[in-house]
């Protein structure tokens, strides 16, 4: 039965996390954030009998017979804001342009539910595409994030599954590291708009319990076993996000390991989740073309 501190700590939380919710969904909706447009919705089985996991589908353009590669996704979230479909232009230009269905996947959020709730999503929805082999190829099944959804594609890939799964992983500016409080982490251009300290010590504490290691690989990937990172791997950073530092530092150790083909590229004049903000005339336009293009050539690689 949960203690007094427990739920008064919870509390908190959640009121700081409606608060900020609040917040966003008012910043999204002044900037006409774009309508998803997926090709269909599922609501696939949970490991939990009573409930069910959202997900985004689609459909490649290129016509096939039989079963088509597929990629997993996973948004930026924080570990608690409600931004499934904010891939939605991603999503659909990979399906465009590749052989590639795929799927984006809605995990619970914290403080309601803390680790490891989400990565519990991640497994069954992997588990789901591993188990359709006459829809998807499982032989060219790959996998990607975002922030937040970058930390649980990797923590899925180097602590859930054998190293051989994934065909390639896509991170784009992932939380590797929550171990280091966020004071520690500084962006490789300081004059970057990055993660304010106080909202990232929150998404922490919301996401990882009381009494949890937060070096637990399947929390921080940076502290997992790199022979079992997919040997495929394109890491995107952003000159303004202190989040930059810890993946670079994970993609050169990669490198260093034979037979990977490791991608690592850090995007210069650009923030924690710039893609998501950008639009046609921005200056920031040309790098997240150059950042999606990269995905590309590593899902056709």
């Amino acid at each position: 039965m949960p203690s007094i501190t427990s739920f008064l700590r919870y509390c908190y939380l959640k009121t700081l996390a409606v608060l900020l919710r609040s917040v966003v969904s008012v910043s999204l909706s002044l900037a006409a954030r774009p309508v998803e447009r997926p090709d269909e919705v599922r609501h696939i089985a949970s490991r939990d009998p009573w409930r069910s996991i959202k997900v985004h589908v689609y459909r490649s353009a290129h016509s096939t017979t039989g079963p088509t590669p597929v990629l997993v996704n996973f948004n930026g979230s924080g570990f608690l804001l409600s931004m499934h479909g904010s891939d939605d232009e991603f999503c659909q230009l990979v399906s465009q342009k590749t052989p590639y269905t795929v799927l984006d996947v809605r995990y619970r959020l914290a403080p309601e539910n803390p680790f490891p709730a989400a990565l519990n999503d991640v497994e069954d929805a992997i588990r789901y595409v591993l188990s359709r082999t006459e829809e998807f190829d499982t032989s060219r099944v790959s996998i990607s994030g975002f922030s937040a959804g970058g930390n649980l594609a990797l923590a899925a890939s180097a602590t859930l599954f054998p190293p051989h799964t994934f065909r390639s992983l896509i991170a784009f500016y992932p939380v590797l590291d929550l171990a280091s409080d966020a004071a520690a982490k500084v962006a490789p251009d300081p004059k970057g708009r990055v993660i304010p300290i106080s909202i990232a010590r929150l998404f922490n504490r919301c996401y990882v319990p009381p009494g949890v290691d937060k070096r637990d690989p399947r929390i921080s990937p940076k502290y997992a076993d790199l022979d079992r990172f997919p040997h495929c791997l394109l890491m995107i950073t952003a000159a303004g996000d202190s989040l930059a530092p810890e993946g670079e530092q994970l993609a050169e150790q990669l490198q260093q390991l034979p037979g990977r083909h490791v991608v690592s590229e850090r995007m210069a004049g650009c923030d924690h989740a710039w893609d998501k903000r950008t639009r046609a005339e921005t200056p920031q336009r040309r790098p997240r073309d150059q950042a999606y293009a990269l995905a590309l050539d590593m899902l056709q690689a």
